[in-house]
């Protein structure tokens, strides 16, 4: 397999040009939806580096004047919408480029959504029906380009935003969320630190690990998440130990991709757990599902033993069974150099009861294979935060 054969178009359902070299086609892409003006949207780290420089050059010369918006923090907060917002309707911008990580797709979405809306964002939380309240005409049409692999937001309906108010991460929703172009261009990757690539790329696997024990009956999102597990299991040691691996780096992206579209079936209390300590600790949401990923699994154990046998099965797995998931699943940490608790993020006990309510209260929840109120929440949290592994 070489970078040159695995260049492809998909729709399922975003239109995804898959290929490296593809970002040279993002001029097009904008204008094949309309747009005249585009504002891209990007962290500040992003925005310092030559990709961002390149891509409003490109988009420029082909007759796209573009903006530059990157006020966002990575857990980005209600006010980095707003000021998303008033930037795009003060240069008069008809579309928007989402480029970046997990945090700036998010919150390039949610300030083409709200471009269209007078109501809040918070009323589009997902635990309620906001969003068939939604003014569509006005909505922004959207062009992707993920420079991770692990949140698969190109591909999701849905944006994370802290609440600051309320010290919670908010999943805002609506159908219109979804990018209608995505461009996956391996080499946009190839500068992400090992240690970004290890906590992006676990990202990815809890998506599908949670999609694939959530209950219910999807057999496409099941066997998405399944295929998803063995490229996270096969390419993404060979993107943490050489970062120019473009077909490992390409087949990362392909399985951030494959996570979010599976996790239309649901998650469960390890993001449940996670949404919480990001919002009041600022940890990194990735890398807090990969602390989370073996104490939820131990919890779920009763729900999933015969599902984890047949994912150690399709895995090749020695022995299949739910031990030899836990064992892969913890080898796999340390390999990836990922932290074993908690508190090696810099998280306390001192806020576990309030983490406690808020995971219960966390629309993932419902997910989850076996019911999780506060208390079970409180002890999944403390075993992660001692380091403790039930049998």
């Amino acid at each position: 397999m070489t970078p040159e054969s695995m260049r492809a178009n998909w729709n399922y359902p975003t239109a995804i040009r898959f290929g490296v070299g593809r970002i040279a086609e993002l001029a097009e892409a904008c204008k094949s939806l309309g747009m005249k003006k585009p504002l891209l949207i990007t962290d500040p780290g992003l925005a310092k580096l030559p990709m961002i420089k390149d891509a409003i050059a490109a988009t420029a010369a082909s007759g796209l004047p573009t903006g530059l918006f990157h006020d966002i923090k990575p857990n980005p907060v209600g006010r980095n919408v707003e000021d998303g917002v008033a930037a795009y309707r003060r240069g008069g911008h008809d579309g928007v480029i989402a480029f970046g990580g997990g945090s700036a797709l998010d919150a390039a979405k949610a300030v083409a959504f709200m471009a269209g809306q007078s109501l809040p964002l918070w009323y589009f939380d997902d635990n309620g029906p906001g969003w068939k309240d939604a003014s569509l005409p006005g909505i922004a049409p959207i062009v992707a380009v993920p420079t991770t692999a692990g949140t698969g937001s190109e591909v999701g309906r849905a944006s994370v935003i802290v609440n600051e108010a309320t010290h919670t991460k908010v999943i805002v929703f609506h159908p219109k969320f979804q990018p209608a172009i995505v461009i996956e261009d391996a080499a946009l990757t190839v500068g992400l630190p090992p240690h970004i690539t290890a906590a992006t790329g676990m990202d990815a696997l809890a998506h599908c690990l949670e999609a694939y024990c959530a209950p219910g009956n999807h057999p496409m999102a099941d066997g998405i998440a399944l295929e998803g597990m063995r490229l996270i299991k096969e390419h993404l040691p060979l993107a943490y130990a050489d970062g120019t691996d473009l077909v490992a780096r390409g087949q990362m992206l392909i399985a951030a991709t494959m996570g979010a579209t599976a996790f239309q079936k649901g998650l469960g209390a390890i993001h449940s757990i996670s949404h919480p300590v990001g919002a009041i600790y600022d940890t990194h949401h990735g890398l807090t599902n990969a602390v989370m990923m073996p104490y939820v699994l131990a919890f779920n154990r009763p729900a999933i033993e015969v599902r984890m046998t047949r994912l150690a099965a399709y895995l090749d797995l020695p022995k299949p069974s739910f031990a030899a998931v836990m064992e892969w699943v913890l080898a796999f940490r340390r390999q990836l150099k990922i932290p074993h608790t908690l508190k090696e993020l810099g998280v306390d006990g001192a806020r576990a009861d309030e983490i406690a309510r808020m995971a219960e209260a966390d629309p993932s929840t419902g997910g989850n294979p076996v019911k999780a109120g506060a208390a079970e929440m409180k002890a999944m949290f403390m075993n992660a935060l001692e380091g403790r592994v039930p049998s």
